[in-house]
């Protein structure tokens, strides 16, 4: 009998806080060293190590929040990000920074740090379902995320999830530059 294809099996999505991470740290660091295989041996930035201090620090921030899908118990993606605080200042922004952002002590604004999907799973919906429940929880007035320059497909998929474009970012000194995106959260 063959195995049944992952749009015929149930997806459940849970959230989960900063207090959980202990309970689900393990499953996104799987998730996220499959995804980024390729890219961890070309790129330090992209090593295991690197994305688990990332993780910590993000669950760090204030108000960290992550919608883990599982099937079957297994996880098959995530999407997690924290609140911004008034002390960030849109560090790593490359271009100018919109008037209005500067203007604020910035506590409107979800940082979305991570979206990501196991390949059998892209192309399902599962990365717009994971990214909508996120959102669902949060009281923050928009959504900031970056993605790679150099990848257009993914930037054209949050564009038609709503976002726009807003500069360039580079947050750390060796990661990749990013396009630096916005979206208002809808209720």
């Amino acid at each position: 009998m063959a195995a049944a294809q992952p749009q015929q099996q149930t997806l459940t999505v849970s959230y989960y806080t900063a207090d959980d991470l202990p309970a689900v740290e393990g499953q996104l660091i799987e998730v996220y060293a499959e995804v980024y295989a390729k890219e961890a041996e070309a790129d330090p930035f992209f090593s295991v190590e690197r994305f688990t201090d990332r993780l910590r620090r993000h669950a760090a921030g204030p108000r960290w929040g992550c919608a883990l899908g599982t099937v079957a118990d297994e996880p098959v993606g995530y999407a997690y990000g924290f609140a911004r605080n008034s002390s960030y200042r849109w560090g790593g922004l490359l271009t100018e920074v919109p008037a209005e952002l500067i203007a604020e002590t910035d506590t409107r604004t979800f940082a979305l740090c991570e979206v990501m999907v196991r390949q059998d799973w892209r192309g399902t919906g599962t990365a717009h379902t994971l990214h909508e429940e996120l959102l669902s929880h949060r009281p923050e007035e928009r959504s900031h995320l970056l993605v790679e320059e150099t990848h257009p497909r993914v930037q054209a998929l949050y564009e038609r999830w709503g976002y726009h474009a807003m500069g360039v970012m580079q947050p750390y000194d060796d990661s990749p530059r990013y396009t630096s995106m916005l979206r208002t959260i809808t209720r």
